[in-house]
């Protein structure tokens, strides 16, 4: 049945069809959102509980492990892991891809609610939890400064107005603030002043409690008016506490100024954000919902902000920071630039080739109506233009035109020997439209199942494969409806196979063509005489892919130039808080000195993923690529000229393009070592760290392990307290309000709320002395010293107890030093760390490392699984166990010219280059068809050729539309193996398993394919021998039946 008889004969039809296609793929074109990576959601939630002075080991048992045992009862959950450190924890559960984040939000509120019960009573806050997704990376970075207003002013201007109004932006998950200054009044007490008088710090903190009130006071309700009862119990600043009478002696009053100082102060005391130049900031970071267009939000946000700087003081500074839509904007432009010279490159294939201009139209046209076709189903499955997305369309250009260049070459080939254009394409078109069809599902087959791919890597590619399935579907409904039909239309007469007027540098292009194919003919005639040894070469060919696909390095996601790195910053456990200032103070001259940094901020104390005050951050954003080297150089000098002192060390990364993992940790490759035996754990990791510090392949190993922060431990004689009717209870909460900064009271305002703490003075929280010079109140009513009751004794303990699936854990984190690629990394820290562990001990990656060893077990059987696909497809469309064989037998020679290739340049085969690798089977295997489908056309014509001629005839007739597909599809991945442009560098794998697939595959499947066929079909005459003349019979009735068809429909 000829399939493009029916479009030859409704031209209008036709045009109409097409015309629609693209109507309707231009107008999805411009509701596309536009975002860096196809939308990926991890599952996850924080749960954040506080217990403000508690130690690590305290929060850990008393908090966190009551709340995992009861969010291990929640299915679908993937992992738990909690970070405890003083007064505070950090709980993040990642459920499988498939749960539903709203229905595990509620299983998690259920379970808080069920563990409630087993929580210390004196929560500094209740449980509570958000969703999150750690796959994403801010999208806006706004920088919030002032030369001369006090910080917890400008944060009110921050968070309030700023803050809030962002939030309100549609696609905005949140806004986090970092280096916050919240309003707070302190209430410091001077212990001497307290014992003086015979008070205790509790006492104060009652006082002051009971002083700040805001309670409903009803209203009167007279005969004709109702008035509301209004009281001043609300005291609103520092001035107004000081008044505050904490107790009466010798019938004076004693007030909160007699006994100490009350001062206007923040919440975050121990936290600050400075600019380059080295002025305090807030800094505010713009989290997108999944889904949401990046581009747009920042646009969006962008519109947003002169009416807010025009709401704030003039003396307020509002700042882009950050924006990470540049760095989108650039990559998709870039791939966009590539698209369009992608186009150039292959339409002027097509035109040396045919020297005609109607001739390179037809086929041409393929290109946009594939392509802009495919927008409407992108905008239908709710996919984005990213660069996976842009990059399946970019590699799908090279050879969508593939199917239009094979339909309009045998049309020609059907005018040349006579025939006008109108029987020319009905001839031409049903003569090759079996092979088109062919061509198009076996191509499309081998992305089948990547659509089926699990985890991680499946969701990401999802979007990549039904691009470019969709691209190869629409250019085999082309070829087989526009093509034709404009052949029989628009294309010249040319009557003769000797073509007129190709003088210059076309007659040169033909005569080379020529000297090209009777060269081919020769060097063909030499293999079919060497048949065996050929055989021998192609089985030698399989042994080396399977060798290189051994020794070639591995990897994951390439990282991106994005213009921004992430710096973590440790000083000596146990520093002050100044004393962290100051230090990390001294790396601002070295960032304002590098050339490469457009500028900086620097942020210390206890927010995001810090737990102690021994780190900081450093977020520094780069000039543009065209005024610096490449990112990773940048890092490398960055590296060596901020680690320049021992009581500092500064930690780089690259913020990947997807982070993987909801574990936060100072580089970005990550190995967790767990244990029940809390001692052995410890011991046997910092073994282990010690042994990956010597490992050449990675650097910046450190760990979460930090066990000499300084601790003043306090030993409560329980004899001497009891008998004195002091409770251990009364001990610690006298130690809590003094040094854990205890919440006594709230003040509301209007627009927010604001916390009042009692504490002791600054120089008594500097002086362990000052510890014995705290009172506690005895059931007779006396002050008692605490020195009476307990022992005080300095020693050294963990900053934080790390758990991962309720089990004590230590994460080491390590990033690979330039050149290594991701297997040799993860197989180095294996090779050195596994022998050290003991039983009680075990180990695994996590993050993005455990995402690649995961999908490393997978590429084997996805590759094979696509094998099998194609098998299949070709044994249904030809209706034999033997062709499909011969057809996939040239598949080995891609593989080992994409992997040569790619260790010859020294990239890794990361997920990019694989799929290059899959691609490659598909486009591979066309050559093959259209050897194959004309010689078995050729014996069912004419039963007298043997396999040998009419193999030799299919290899000399189709040599050029062979050789004009197969550079179609190398000017569709040059541009992206040459690699230039905001991106590019995480393509290149790609472009390059491509490229030099396609090179080899070429020279070597023209030769090996006729072969192949001539043993396949010696074989099939053997089974007809050995087994029968059904496999005759059946064949004679098949061609017989075709022969009917093709008679019906002429």
């Amino acid at each position: 049945m000829n399939i493009a008889a029916l479009f030859i004969r409704r031209p209008v039809a036709t045009a109409l069809i097409m015309l629609g296609m693209l109507f309707f793929g231009a107008a999805s074109y411009v509701n596309l959102p536009v975002n860096q990576l196809p939308n990926v959601d991890f599952p996850t939630i924080q749960v954040r509980a506080d217990l403000s002075g508690a130690d690590p080991e305290t929060m850990a048992a008393s908090v966190a492990t009551p709340l995992e045992k009861e969010f291990f009862t929640i299915a679908g959950i993937d992992s738990i892991s909690s970070v405890n450190a003083t007064g505070r924890t950090r709980i993040t559960i990642q459920f499988a891809l498939d749960r539903n984040i709203d229905a595990a939000a509620l299983d998690v509120q259920a379970a808080i609610g069920l563990a409630q019960r087993r929580l210390p009573t004196n929560m500094t806050n209740d449980p509570s939890f958000r969703k999150v997704n750690p796959a994403d990376f801010p999208i806006l970075y706004l920088r919030v400064s002032s030369p001369t207003l006090p910080l917890y002013e400008l944060n009110e201007y921050a968070d309030t107005l700023v803050g809030q109004r962002l939030s309100m932006v549609s696609g905005v998950a949140q806004v986090v603030i970092y280096g916050q200054k919240k309003y707070a009044v302190r209430v410091r007490v001077d212990p001497d002043a307290l014992a003086s008088r015979g008070l205790g710090i509790d006492e104060v903190a009652d006082a002051v409690s009971s002083a700040n009130s805001k309670l409903p006071t009803g209203s009167l309700e007279g005969e004709r008016r109702a008035s509301a009862i209004k009281a001043s119990g609300q005291l609103e600043d520092a001035e107004a506490f000081r008044d505050v009478v904490a107790a009466y002696r010798n019938g004076a009053p004693v007030r909160l100024s007699d006994i100490g100082e009350v001062v206007d102060s923040v919440e975050q005391d121990k936290q600050l954000s400075w600019a380059d130049d080295g002025k305090p900031c807030i800094m505010l970071a713009v989290e997108r919902q999944p889904g949401a267009n990046t581009v747009q939000v920042v646009d969006d946000i962008k519109t947003l902000l002169p009416g807010l700087t025009r709401q704030l003081p003039p003396s307020v500074k509002l700042e882009i920071f950050y924006d990470r839509s540049e760095s989108i904007r650039e990559s998709v432009a870039e791939v966009k630039f590539t698209l369009v010279l992608t186009v150039f490159l292959v339409v002027l294939v097509i035109f040396l080739f045919l020297r005609n201009l109607p001739a390179t139209i037809i086929p041409s046209l393929a290109l946009p109506m594939s392509v802009i076709s495919t927008f409407a189903v992108m905008l239908a499955m709710g996919f984005s233009l990213d660069n996976l997305s842009l990059m399946a369309l970019t590699l799908a250009v090279g050879f969508v035109v593939d199917d239009a260049i094979v339909m309009l070459e045998n049309i020609v080939r059907h005018q040349e020997m006579g025939k006008d254009p109108l029987t020319a394409a009905y001839d031409g078109s049903g003569e090759i439209g079996f092979t088109i069809l062919s061509m198009t599902v076996s191509l499309a087959a081998v992305f089948i199942p990547v659509l089926f791919m699990g985890g991680i890597v499946g969701r990401l590619f999802y979007e990549f494969a039904v691009v470019i399935i969709t691209a190869i579907l629409f250019s085999g409904v082309v070829s087989l409806t526009l093509t034709p039909m404009l052949c029989a239309y628009f294309l010249r007469h040319s009557g003769s196979k000797h073509r007129v007027g190709y003088e210059g540098i076309y007659g040169k292009l033909e005569r080379a063509f020529e000297w090209l194919a009777d060269k081919y003919a020769r060097s063909l005639d030499v293999v079919l005489r060497h048949r065996r040894t050929t055989l021998i070469f192609s089985l030698l060919l399989l042994l080396a892919t399977g060798w290189l696909g051994v020794i070639v390095p591995k990897g994951f996601l390439p990282s991106e130039d994005m213009g921004f790195v992430v710096a973590t910053t440790e000083a000596e456990q146990g520093i002050s808080f100044e004393g962290m200032v100051k230090a990390q103070h001294k790396l601002d001259e070295v960032l304002r000195n590098n050339p490469h940094v457009d500028r900086f901020n620097s942020v210390v104390g206890i927010v995001g993923s810090s737990q102690s005050m021994s780190n900081g951050t450093l977020m520094i954003h780069l000039k543009p690529h065209g005024e610096r080297p490449d990112i990773q150089t940048v890092v490398q000098r960055l590296r060596r000229e901020l680690n320049t002192s021992p009581a500092m060390q500064v930690f780089l990364r690259v913020p990947p393009a997807i982070n993987i993992g909801g574990r936060s940790t100072k580089a970005l490759y990550q190995y967790t070592l767990t244990g029940t035996n809390m001692q052995e754990l410890f011991e046997c990791a910092q073994k282990v760290e010690a042994a990956l510090r010597q490992v050449p392949e990675i650097q910046d190993v450190n760990s979460d392990l930090q066990l000499k922060n300084p601790e003043i431990r306090v030993t409560i004689d329980r004899n001497r307290a009891s008998a004195l009717g002091i409770s251990a209870g009364q001990i610690e909460l006298a130690l809590q309000t003094a040094y854990g900064s205890r919440e006594v009271s709230t003040i509301y305002a209007p627009t927010n709320d604001y916390t009042v703490f009692v504490e002791v003075r600054k120089d008594f929280q500097r002086n362990p002395d000052a510890l014995t010079r705290l009172y506690v109140r005895s059931s007779s009513g006396e002050l008692v010293p605490l020195s009476t009751v307990a022992r005080m004794s300095p020693g050294v303990g963990p900053i934080a107890v790390n758990h991962d699936g309720q089990f004590p854990a230590v994460t080491i984190s390590y990033n690979l030093r330039p050149g290594v690629a991701l297997s040799e990394g993860v197989a180095a820290v294996e090779r050195v760390s596994l022998p050290l562990l003991p039983d009680s001990v075990s180990a695994k990656s996590q993050g993005t490392a455990q995402a690649f060893q995961d999908s490393l077990k997978g590429m084997g059987w996805l590759l094979l699984l696509a094998i099998v696909v194609i098998y299949l497809v070709l044994g249904i469309l030809y209706e034999s166990f033997i062709h499909p064989l011969t057809i996939l037998s040239g598949l080995p020679s891609a593989g080992f010219g994409a992997l040569f290739t790619l260790w010859i340049f020294g990239q890794p085969l990361d997920l990019y280059g694989f799929v290059g690798v899959i691609m490659l089977l598909g486009i591979v295997k066309k050559n093959a068809i259209m050897m194959l489908d004309f010689a078995l056309e050729a014996q069912r014509h004419d039963p007298s050729h043997t396999p040998l001629d009419a193999i030799t005839e299919g290899c000399h007739v189709r040599f050029r539309p062979i050789m004009m597909t197969t550079m179609a599809a190398l000017m569709g991945a040059l541009p992206i193996a040459i690699g230039m442009g905001a991106g590019a560098e995480a393509r290149r794998p790609l472009g390059l398993a491509v490229v030099g697939g396609l090179c080899f595959s070429q020279l070597v499947t023209l030769y090996i394919t006729p072969v192949y066929y001539a043993y396949m079909e010696d074989f099939s005459r053997w089974l007809t021998r050995r087994f029968g003349q059904r496999f005759e019979a059946n064949r004679a009735a098949r061609a017989e039946h075709e022969k009917e068809e093709g008679s019906h429909a002429g």
